[in-house]
């Protein structure tokens, strides 16, 4: 029988200097012309965010929130060491990366022995970062295949690539959380199958006339003349991760299963005209993971999804479906309203330990 270890986590918001993360979107979308001319005042944000803002834009709040993330993805490297594990799956999404418009699949599998991926974490969306090595990535053309090959074989067509297709290098998804949880620059010495989640489905930022470059805007593509295909369902992302649980228990492998995005995006958030995320569906979620029961995110919709701007969530609802009757272990929970998203470190131990331990950026936070 096969063990399981089990890490939610971001893929963002611990780069680049803090004095930035407004930057990305907010100060961007204050100095748009689309946003509302009342909400670029201060005075009109919600009282969380006016607090949050402070008289130092935001610095005190970076530092906390920042700090709180890199305490739990030092926590998750420990843990993910200590199990010593065959293989870390990582669940991540492809923003216009490896897959384009001659093929965006809803679940590809990368089966590759090692990837070298370039350096990512300058330019537009991080100013002033530094410059970083190349991240060389263990993978396992055989491991990843046969991953592919039990999730076909029980009814889920996933694709598999033995090789990248567009770009040398894993999407920012799968190379940032390697990054994370390398916080200490010691090498990550594990075995690494991606397995992208197609989670923008129809809000896919894919250029045209009028968005030649979408990646450098904070907010959804609207009216586009033809939007691409959905993404999968939530349930069928659920059922994918329980398969892949499955797979691995009922084999010799020890197996680490990572659900990695961010939870609402402000980018993607609608009706809060893109400058704060939807921190009440976010607090939702945050108790269904405290209760350490995430058997409801089978049911959630697409519709729900997008309203809260919590596309990249379907990530953390595979790894729901692996962790299906298992309670988390640790959360670190930081919650903004001026930075871009919500986000957490969560681990759900191999064996249960004991009782829950909450850390949060803001004390105050109950649920």
């Amino acid at each position: 029988m096969g063990e399981i270890l089990g890490i939610g986590c971001t893929h963002t918001g611990v780069m680049g200097p803090i004095e930035r993360m407004a930057d990305i979107y907010l100060r961007q979308n204050l100095k748009s012309d689309l946003t509302p001319a009342h909400l670029k005042d201060p005075a009109n944000w919600p009282a969380q965010m006016r607090e949050e803002w402070a008289d130092d834009e935001g610095l005190e709040t970076a530092r906390a929130y920042r700090a709180n993330l890199v305490e739990g993805f030092r926590a998750a490297r420990k843990a993910i060491d200590d199990f010593h594990p065959d293989f870390v799956a990582i669940f991540g999404d492809d923003q216009y990366e490896n897959f384009k418009e001659d093929l965006i699949p809803p679940f590809c599998v990368m089966a590759i022995d090692e990837q070298v991926c370039g350096p990512r974490g300058r330019g537009p969306m991080f100013p002033g970062a530094p410059e970083q090595a190349p991240l060389t990535v263990k993978g396992s053309k055989e491991i990843g295949t046969q991953v592919a090959r039990g999730l076909i074989d029980a009814g889920f067509d996933v694709g598999c690539s033995w090789k990248l297709h567009h770009e040398e290098t894993y999407g920012h998804a799968f190379v940032n959380t390697i990054r994370f949880l390398d916080l200490d620059s010691k090498g990550f010495p594990h075995t690494v199958i991606p397995i992208s989640v197609n989670c923008y489905g129809s809000d896919l930022r894919v250029p045209n006339s009028a968005n030649p470059n979408p990646a450098r805007i904070g907010r959804r593509l609207e009216n586009q003349p033809i939007q691409p295909p959905p993404g999968p369902s939530p349930w069928r992302c659920y059922d994918l991760g329980k398969q892949l649980a499955k797979f691995i228990v009922d084999g010799p492998w020890r197996g680490v299963v990572i659900g990695s995005s961010s939870w609402s995006h402000a980018s993607l958030t609608t009706k809060n005209h893109y400058l704060w995320p939807d921190v009440t569906t976010d607090r939702q979620r945050l108790a269904d993971v405290k209760s350490g029961d995430l058997s409801g995110w089978r049911a959630i919709t697409t519709e729900q999804l997008h309203d809260a701007g919590q596309h990249e969530f379907l990530n953390w609802v595979c790894l729901a479906g692996a962790m299906e009757g298992r309670k988390p272990e640790s959360i670190w929970y930081s919650e903004a309203h001026i930075f871009n998203s919500d986000r957490a470190v969560v681990t759900f131990p191999a064996q249960p330990s004991g009782a829950l331990q909450f850390r949060s950026n803001r004390p105050a936070v109950s649920v």
